[in-house]
């Protein structure tokens, strides 16, 4: 079905604008324009990738890594890899001039610079200046143009308070010195003043996010604060020196946080009557509109009005595999003329309400500026009231033709050196080569009537599908990879009333606390002999549950229930024990708020880590379920006159060994893995997370599974633990701990006990020493904040941590000073405060062990950084160490805190070499664009999880089955296709099926 956008009465107008603006804007240039144009390399790499997808893919990568090449052979070597790869059709030219054998030769050299000259070249073209003096300079051509500005600074991205501040001083310098500049410019009355008001002649484009390193919708009250306070410092000043200030719009997930934000702000007495201020609305965004007509309401009550920039947006890439990867609805249209057409749509809307709101029109399309321009006279809006604004180095002509007919005309100026601004370079070049962008389209000649159409909006298909895991609180509509598995969506804080739907859970969970929790043998809770107190890690003085610990006696009780149900159990069809899985992930997903709430109050998690593990238990159930009903059709390997078939049945009983550091995923996968298999199971949680584990039999129970077939056994791992895992009738064990434990248990399960008649099958993850590499080609500003996440989300206590970073020598230093800057920026507290991002340790055992390994890591290397951290729970604050060898007691033992040892190494292959060289082989990362590095990662990398250019944490289930090899652990991956395997014994079934010599055969007559 297709819908037309409703033709308009300024349709006709619409177009007899944009037919005028467009013979502006394609007159014939002369023959030598176009013969320079043709002779120089940034076009000829620019006309390449508009017609080679393959070359645009790797060209782009190519220049993505450019700034971290210090070197011609590097820049030659990386040339050849990037544009050396198979998918890619090379020009003749550029195979020609890739055509040499070493990076260090001549050729290669010429190549270097050649290349390097051209994007430098582009860069030049979007960039208007790498320092303030070039800009002054750009925008004094731009103003003799008759053409105003708005000046955006580029940089890295702001991952430390030092660089939140540096970017709040430097703007107020920018300010200074464009003011400065422009008390000797001329009145240009097309651009300087309307309707006998005068308009400032210096504007700043600002990004919230930049003014604060730790901004994040979760903690919005936090982020709010301390963003306001930088705000009103740059809004004071900006009024000193008569300047304007625009906020710019940045991904979704800020949106709404931002808006928020500057309404509250802009409504002060301060700044209430302010006009020189303006906001962002992106049109690419689905509820955009609706944002439109919010903001509108909000200015007729203030009473003043602000600037409102309308543009496409610049994230689509980046929003729509964002939402696809989390299972989240998309945010974005899919289809360009959806957003064309909501552009028209709020383009309107502005101009209609012309005397609360002053419009900004950003686009580079002739027909979007058109119709802008047809509402804006049919309605007679005010000069003032109404500008265009195009990107500088885009739309030039556009631009040229517009301020010819006499429109006042903006142009959007990003500056800053080079290097950090190549992620903007890189979102214009792929807006310039889109098949769907309207300057490749013009370009191409397409016909006029073609270009200047009406969007038509085709009616997207599957864009509105809901995730089955509803309830997290998601906007809009979803992309759902294509695969039967489908994993459960994270709760999207960004959402306010998913945040109050939060604290409500912490509050509920809170009149809960100090309950006892009893034991569950044969589906009735008995009393025990013993009981133990589970206490918050951030606040050791408050007692979440008290829970009991059975006796041997009872594990034995515990045990011949298991022995007693097996039988029934085991003919349980598995289509039936997989709806009870799918039943219990169904019910968990309806308690998600209050899981998450028990998580961070008795294990010491930070909220969004919490909520993150509700989904992996979720995607357990749900996955497990879809495998074991793959795995109960078993195979057949028939022949003429004889069936033969491939099945599984369950191994008996299983005894679930959990840990607390995963007290709900972890001991929820084993469980269910084991249970859904057929297998009577018995689940002895880690005593310091057994409330959340009661928690989780509430829920099995509730799913449907019988009376002794589940059961929740807490008690001391010394003597129930080792009780059961010796028990003559336990057939598996599945075991997540310390590598100690793990090695006991292993050698303990393989001696035959008295009236065993089988052998024992142990599952066991046992830790790791887990190492990122950062090469010399690698993004610092992604490598520093995976690293930090990696090294001290839940205080480094997660098996799959990062506890080494391995460093090239050329970025060692630079990346050890940034590494430090963004870890003194992380906010350490309690857990369940929203701004935490690292909470406390364990208990006071760990924190203990943890403050001895420091000790010993001062007397073997430097310490970079060491925090200080609360005193009311068990807290210890991040500690890096420079300067460590490879074998020192801190590079090679498991510490599981928050403690990172920084290794300097001198080439790729000493990296690797030290990365393997631990007993452990569990995850492993590496943060790098050279595609030889990663390639040989792949094969040489010794480890069960390679992550690459991403944090090494949070693996998902069905995406990136979990578990390692050397003595991080035995058996297949968790959450992957082979895991149900260990808790199952194949069979082969074989029949003769001849009767006297006959046999049905397939296909005969």
């Amino acid at each position: 079905m297709v819908l037309q956008v409703q033709t308009s009465t300024y349709e006709a107008k619409t177009q007899e604008i944009a037919k005028q603006l467009l013979a502006a804007t394609q007159e014939n240039r002369s023959f030598f324009s176009s013969l320079r144009d043709q002779m120089r390399w940034d076009d000829k790499l620019l006309a390449w990738a508009m017609s080679n997808p393959g070359l645009r893919v790797q060209l782009f990568r190519f220049i993505d890594t450019l700034p971290a090449l210090h070197s011609k052979s590097e820049i030659a070597s990386h040339l050849q890899e990037y544009l050396g790869d198979e998918s890619v059709e090379l020009p003749t030219a550029l195979k020609g001039m890739l055509n040499f054998a070493n990076p260090d030769s001549m050729p290669g050299q010429v190549a270097a610079t050649t290349v390097g000259t051209a994007v430098e070249t582009l860069a030049h073209k979007y960039i208007s200046g790498e320092n303030i003096k070039q800009v002054i300079k750009t925008v004094e051509r731009l103003r003799k143009e008759k053409m105003a500005f708005t000046i955006d600074l580029l940089g890295e991205a702001v991952i430390t308070e030092a660089e939140a501040q540096s970017y709040l001083e430097r703007y107020l310098e920018l300010m200074q010195q464009l003011v400065e500049a422009s008390k000797n410019w001329a009145v240009i009355p097309a651009i300087d003043e309307a309707d006998g008001e005068p308009i400032p002649k210096v504007q700043v484009s600002v990004k919230l996010t930049a003014f604060y390193s730790q901004f994040d919708p979760l903690d919005a009250k936090g982020s709010e604060e301390r963003v306001s306070d930088r705000i009103r410092i740059l809004l004071r000043r900006a009024k000193e020196l008569g300047a304007a200030v625009h906020f710019d719009m940045e991904q979704y997930a800020y949106k709404d946080i931002t808006l928020s934000i500057l309404k509250k702000l802009l409504l002060e007495e301060e700044f209430r009557q302010r006009t020189d201020i303006g906001m962002t609305i992106q049109a690419y965004l689905r509820d955009s509109e609706q944002d439109a007509k919010d903001v509108i309401s909000w200015l007729k009550e203030r009473g003043y009005p602000l600037t409102i920039r309308l543009v496409k947006g610049a994230y689509w890439d980046q929003e729509t595999i964002k939402a696809a990867q989390k299972h989240w609805p998309q945010p974005v249209y899919n289809d360009k003329a959806a957003t064309d057409a909501n552009f028209e749509t709020i383009t309107q809307l502005l101009l209609e309400n012309h005397q609360y709101v002053y419009s900004a029109i950003g686009s580079h399309n002739v027909r979007s500026h058109s119709r802008a321009i047809a509402i804006a006279e049919s309605l007679n809006v005010p000069r003032r009231r109404f500008e265009l604004q195009v990107l500088y180095g885009m739309g030039d002509k556009v631009a040229k033709a517009l301020v010819d007919k006499g429109y006042r005309v903006r142009v959007y100026c990003p500056y800053g050196e080079l290097l950090p601004g190549m992620a903007y370079l890189i979102r214009r070049l792929l807006e310039n080569t889109a098949n769907s962008s309207f300057l490749r389209q013009n370009l191409e000649n397409r016909p006029i009537e073609e270009l200047l159409a009406a969007p038509i909006v085709k009616e997207e298909k599957n864009s509105l599908t809901p995730n089955p895991s509803a309830g997290s609180g998601h906007r809009s509509s979803l992309l759902t990879p294509h695969s039967h598995f489908s994993g459960a969506a994270d709760t999207d804080y960004a959402e306010e009333e998913v945040r109050k739907k939060a604290a409500q859970a912490f509050q509920s969970v809170r009149q809960q606390l100090g309950k006892t929790y009893l034991p569950l043998i044969n589906g009735e809770y008995v009393n025990p002999p013993e009981f133990v107190d589970s206490l918050n890690p951030s606040k050791f003085s408050e007692v979440i549950g008290k829970v009991g610990l059975i006796s041997v006696e009872q594990a034995e009780q515990a045990m011949q229930a298991a022995k007693a149900a097996f039988p029934g159990w085991k003919k349980t069809p598995a289509k039936q024990r997989a709806d009870i899985l799918r039943k219990a992930g169904d019910l968990m997903e309806l308690r998600r708020a209050e899981f998450s709430a028990w998580i961070v109050l008795e294990v010491g998690k930070p909220v969004k880590e919490a909520d993150a593990e509700v989904s992996e238990a979720i995607d357990f159930c749900r996955y497990y379920a879809d495998e074991i009903e793959r795995l109960d059709e078993g195979v057949n390997y028939d022949i003429p006159g004889e069936t033969n078939h491939y099945i599984y049945q369950p191994r008996g009983i299983a005894v679930v060994i959990s840990p607390w550091n995963f007290p709900l995923a972890i001991a929820c996968g084993m469980t269910v893995a084991a249970l859904v298999s057929g297998n009577c199971t018995l689940l002895k949680p880690a005593e310091t997370s057994s409330v959340i584990a009661a928690k989780l039999t509430e829920i099995l129970i509730d799913a449907g599974f019988p009376k002794g077939v589940f059961q929740y056994v807490p008690g001391k791992g010394s003597q129930v633990g080792a009780y059961l895992v010796n028990h003559p009738d336990t057939h598996v064990i599945a075991f997540t701990g310390s590598q100690e434990v793990g090695c006991r248990i292993y050698a303990e399960a393989a001696t035959l006990k008295p009236g065993q008649k089988h052998m024992k099958r142990v599952i066991a993850e046992m830790g790791g020493k887990n190492a990122i590499i950062v090469d010399e080609s690698a993004d610092l500003d992604q490598a520093v904040v995976g690293v930090v996440q990696s090294a001290f989300g839940y205080s480094g206590q997660k098996c799959s941590a990062c506890s080494r970073v391995i460093v090239l020598e050329p970025i060692y230093d630079a990346f050890v000073q940034r590494l430090v800057e963004a870890t003194k920026s992380l906010n350490i507290g309690e857990a369940e405060l929203p701004s935490t991002q690292v909470g406390p340790v364990i208990d006071a055992n760990a924190r203990d062990r943890i403050r001895e390994y420091i000790e010993k890591g001062k007397a073997e290397a430097e310490v970079a950084l060491e925090l200080p951290a609360p005193e009311q729970g068990y807290f210890i604050g991040p500690v890096i160490f420079s300067e460590v060898s490879p074998n020192a007691v801190i590079s090679q033992e498991e510490i599981f805190g928050p403690v990172l040892a920084v290794i300097r190494v001198k080439d790729f292959q000493e990296a690797l070499a030290v990365a393997n060289g631990t007993n452990y082989a569990l995850t492993g990362g590496l943060y790098s664009r050279t595609p030889s590095h990663i390639q040989q990662a792949q094969t040489e990398f010794e480890v069960g999880n390679l992550y690459i250019n991403r944090n090494i944490t949070g693996a998902i289930v069905g995406r990136q089955p979990f578990g390692g090899f050397k003595l991080s652990g035995v058996g297949s991956k968790a959450g992957g296709p082979d895991y149900l395997l260990q808790f199952l014994e194949p069979r082969a079934v074989t029949e003769n099926i001849q009767r006297q010599g006959f046999a049905p055969i397939e296909g005969a007559d």
